[in-house]
Parts: C-alpha cells; structure tokens; sequence
C-alpha cells in the first residue's frame, strides 16, 4: 500500500526520487502522456466569424421556429402561439423583442380595439430562412432513420 501511494505521489508529482521508489519496487518506465501534434485548419478564417454571426441571429429557444412561421408571411402574437403550442408566452414575446432587435423581424401595430401587432420577417429574416430550411430537410431525414432503426 505504502509502495503503491509513493509510486502514484513520485509519477504525479515527481518529489522521490528514482532511487527512493527502486528501492521499494522493481523498475517501472515512467509513463508520460504524448500529445498529437496541432494541425493547421484548411479552411480561411475571415474577420468576425460569419458562421458565428449567423448563429447569433439564430440562438435562443424557439427563435428559428418564430423565423419559419413567419417565413409564410405577417402574423400576430395569438396566431404565433397557436402555430407553436408549446411556446409560453412570456419566452415568445422574448423571442419576438430580441429578433427585432436583431434586426431579423419588424412590428408592426394595427390600428384595431384592442390595439394589436402584427410581426413579419425583414430582409435579413427572409436570407435566414433558406438555412432553417436546410435544417428542416436533414431534421427530417434523421427523424425517419432513427425510426426505421430497430431499438
């Protein structure tokens, strides 16, 4: 036990020396942990990573559904939230405020009794659906292989 305790002590932190510990065991080579030289990336990195960007438009729960429902064209809060069930509504009129700030949606007020709003994608949101799209299309392929798969 003793041996075994001043082995890990001397291969972690290296206080005993080789002597010390041969003299208590035989001879064990000293592992020590070899690291994979670093490759270079094949791919140019651009100022401002545009991938990061890009996400950036995209994070937050439920943000790239309110993209694709708008994508269809201009709804209000209630139609929003009947086309996404799950969403509450306090995490929907979060997404619907940090969008717009983004730049990816815009309000619109309706003059009606009661007053209203209407949301719709701008320019930026309507470039942003062709990836949600492309994120559809693999959701879906994966959705239909995991259940063919047998469990």
């Amino acid at each position: 036990m003793l041996a075994s305790m001043v082995t890990v002590r001397y291969l972690l932190t290296g206080r005993y020396h080789n002597s010390v510990v041969s003299s208590w065991l035989p001879d064990y080579p000293l592992v020590t942990a070899m690291s994979l030289p670093l490759r270079k990336t094949r791919v140019a990195a651009p100022q401002g990573c545009p991938l990061t960007e890009c996400m950036a438009m995209l994070r937050g729960a439920w943000a790239p559904n309110v993209i694709w429902y708008l994508s269809g064209g201009p709804r209000r809060f209630g139609e929003l939230r009947h086309d996404i069930p799950r969403i509450s509504a306090r995490v929907l009129s979060a997404r619907l405020r940090e969008l717009e700030t983004r730049g990816v949606i815009e309000r619109r007020l309706i003059d009606s009794s009661p007053p209203s709003a209407e949301y719709d994608l701008t320019t930026l949101g309507h470039e942003l659906v062709p990836a949600i799209k492309a994120i559809v299309q693999v959701g879906t392929k994966l959705k239909h292989s995991t259940a063919k798969r047998p469990r």
